[in-house]
């Protein structure tokens, strides 16, 4: 941690005044690139996708549940992996309690993965979620939604992620993408968002960014390297303190 000015209040308050003022300015841009991506034109879906789920086999009209607004969170679970991706499972923390919400304005979320249902199930229950998530193993929806990568696009060092910027390491990549139904119908894929541009949807993230120390990941071997699924971490030690110190 960088070394800090120790001053009155009253100089506090005048130096939060400061800051306070290039946060409005974040927020106003904010809002306006907000109305920029509700302005992007949209792709309509012609394709088939039918999914496993809860429910049996769905169609992609069927995630709708009825709403005009599906957001699809791509959860990285390949179809041998024993457990989900941590770092996706750290936003599926994050969005569990959140569906009512959503739902509240006319939006559906789900997460997707291509691994099987019963897998897919088995880490929900293990996890306590209570969101739809559903197998993509049996259709192309992952690879035509750049979130699933063949061996030969891996080995190559294709830029095959983030709208083609960059490559992949690894069978899977987080992202999320967003569709809305009209009333005959009709489904259109309005937006997509990957690497750090998942970032505005993690709040734990945001809360570390209030405090000094931040997201605290400066010399770690990759930046989420400290994460582990929830019911992994282990308690931290307790100093004791005692006057034979």
């Amino acid at each position: 941690m960088q070394p800090h000015k120790i001053v009155s209040r009253e100089e506090w308050i005048e130096a939060r005044k400061v800051h306070m003022a290039h946060e409005k300015e974040f927020t106003q841009a904010r809002d306006r690139l907000s109305e920029e991506r509700r302005a992007l034109p949209w792709v309509k879906v012609d394709k088939s996708y039918v999914f496993d789920g809860p429910a049996g086999k769905q169609t992609l009209a069927d995630l709708f549940a009825g709403r005009s607004q599906l957001v699809v969170q791509h959860f990285m679970f390949a179809p041998d992996w024993t457990e989900g991706c941590k770092s996706c499972s750290f936003w599926a923390d994050g969005f569990e309690r959140m569906i009512p919400h959503l739902a509240a304005r006319d939006t559906t979320l789900v997460a997707i993965s291509r691994a099987p249902l019963a897998k897919l199930q088995a880490f929900k229950q293990r996890m306590g979620w209570t969101f739809d998530w559903l197998s993509s193993g049996d259709n192309d929806f992952n690879y035509d939604y750049a979130v699933s990568f063949t061996p030969d696009q891996i080995k190559s060092g294709a830029k095959v992620y983030n709208f083609g910027t960059s490559g992949f390491g690894i069978e899977e990549a987080p992202g999320i993408s967003v569709f809305f139904r009209d009333q005959a119908g009709n489904i259109f894929h309005t937006y997509s968002c990957f690497a750090r541009g998942l970032d505005m949807m993690n709040a734990a993230y945001h809360y570390l960014d209030l405090t000094p120390l931040g997201r605290h990941e400066e010399g770690l071997p990759y930046p989420m390297d400290w994460l582990r699924l929830r019911d992994q971490y282990q308690p931290a030690p307790v100093q004791a303190s005692c006057c034979h110190g």
